[in-house]
Formats: C-alpha cells, structure tokens, sequence
C-alpha cells in the first residue's frame, strides 16, 4: 500500500469525526480541500461520499465543500456526478473552483463558521501558502490537515494556531512527506492523533517522530514502540529540570507524533525502570505528580 492511501484514509477518519461535530456546533461548516486534482482528485471523491452520508444534514444544516487545485476542468464535473451517486440533499455544496485557497475561503464565507482545511502537498513542489493556513484559522472554530513535501519545516505555520503536531510519514531511512494538524482544540487534537494510530498498518508505511533525533521508525499501532517517546520525554526533562504529568501529557501531545495517554504509559515504565522520580513517591500517577531525571 502507498502513502497516499494512508493519507486519505487519515482524513477520512478525521471528516468523519469533524463534520458531525461542526454541524452540531452551528447551522453552517465549511471544508476546504485543496490540491483536489492531486491523485486524480480520488481522495477529494472520497472526501465528497463522506460527507454526503453525514445525517445532521437532513436536519436543516449546511455544508459546504469547496475544492481548489491547478487543473479542476475534469475534477467539477467528476465531484458532481460522485455527490449525484451518493444521493446527497440539499444540505451538502460542493464548488469546485480554479481560485487560490484564500479566496476560496472568503467567497464562502469561512471567517467565524466551523471550518477544516485539507492541504496535500506532499507531491508538489512547495509547501501550503502560510497565509492558506491563517485563513484557515479564522474558522470559529478553524483547523487544519497539512501534508508538507519531505523535508519541509513545521514552524512556519506554528503562529496561526494555539496547537500544532507533526508525524512523518516514512517508506524508508529516506526523510518523508510530513503530516501537520494544528486546531484550537485540545479535544479535536487528541481525536487526531487517535486517529493517526488507527489507521491500518498499511505494509511499508511507518511513522517517524519529526522531534527524534534517532530518526526511529514506528509501526503504526494502538500500542506505539515507547522507544522514542521515551528520549524525548528525557530530553525535555534535561531542559526544564522536572514538570508535572499533566505537563509531560501536554508535551506528548503537541510536542511529539504520541498521544497523552502514550505519556502515562511510558512514565511507568521509566519510573519502573529507575529513568526517573516521581514526588510524591507514592499514590496514583495524578497531574500534579512532579517528574524528574534520575
């Protein structure tokens, strides 16, 4: 199986668990998916059959989809006839344009609705436009699913959202393309990374922590190598000397490809281990217990 493949079944997993809960949040959501003539537009179909099966939309709301890319002359008419088949009401639009994302979004109307954009760039030759992204984040609430060329850096779209992750997307020792999700959400954050370790362990395709300087490659699995997540949890305790669990959980989250609960998990095994102390030294694993390097 391919990366591609990986890649729309991640945002499969994702619209499923975003467009509900926009639709239950307001009358109005938008998605954006860019790049939509990338893979011959597949994954902007795939995209248009999940939404079309959404039922708040028989419920008096509105979704609308808009897809943006270099060449859409064959993708309009192909979006349509796949939202004909799947027997989509009159709740779901989809507009396919030629326009850059930004306009997109102002044309319908994003700025203060539930919006979710959709940018793989993985193949092209620069990554999502930063100011693609701020747009993006002026959704009430906004979020965003980048996939960035390998090698790309993550920083630069780090000031337009509270909370941003990156995980690798590794076929080999070889840097890979980078999947980004940034959200205001710390709950829309951790169904993202719930998601991510979901996804079918497609053969050849492994995670690789962008923050681990061993450059491990992960399996994709509901119980992940704690191997790198382990280092950096060190590696941060090195640099801020001890910080709670609930830090530690935090960290995880934004910091590393691992979930918080990965963090509850690796911290018993390093203080089984002797790796580090915990203050108090007995009683349940709460947030305000303190962590140190041993």
């Amino acid at each position: 199986m391919s990366v591609t493949t990986v890649k729309r079944e991640l945002l499969i997993r994702h619209l499923e668990a975003w467009a509900p809960a926009a639709l239950h949040r307001g009358r109005r959501a938008i998605y954006l998916h860019g790049y939509a003539d990338v893979d011959a537009g597949a994954t902007a179909e795939a995209a248009v059959r999940v939404l079309a099966d959404l039922p708040d939309l028989a419920r008096g709301r509105e979704l609308f989809m808009v897809a943006v890319g270099d060449d859409m002359t064959t993708i309009t008419a192909r979006l349509a006839e796949v939202q004909r088949q799947a027997g989509a009401g009159a709740g779901l639009s989809v507009l396919a344009i030629g326009a850059p994302a930004e306009v997109a979004l102002r044309a319908a109307g994003a700025k203060g609705v539930p919006t979710l954009g959709f940018l793989d760039a993985g193949s092209a030759s620069e990554p999502p436009a930063v100011a693609t992204v701020t747009a993006l984040a002026e959704g009430r609430p906004g979020e965003a699913l980048l996939v960035l060329p390998a090698g790309s850096p993550v920083e630069p779209y780090r000031d337009a959202f509270p909370l941003l992750t990156a995980a690798e997307l590794a076929v080999g020792e070889e840097p890979g393309e980078v999947v980004v999700f940034a959200t205001a959400s710390g709950k829309s954050l951790e169904q993202f990374k719930e998601a991510l370790w979901a996804v079918d362990e497609f053969a050849g395709v492994r995670l690789r922590d962008p923050g681990d300087p061993e450059r491990h490659l992960i399996d994709i699995s509901l119980q992940p190598h704690p191997g790198p997540l382990r280092r950096e949890i060190l590696a941060h305790l090195a640099e801020v000397g001890a910080a709670t669990v609930s830090d530690l959980r935090t960290f995880t989250l934004t910091e590393t490809v691992y979930r918080a609960a990965d963090a509850n998990r690796v911290l018993h095994l390093m203080l089984d281990a002797g790796t580090v102390t915990r203050d108090p030294a007995t009683g349940r694993l709460g947030g305000d217990v303190l962590i140190s390097a041993s």
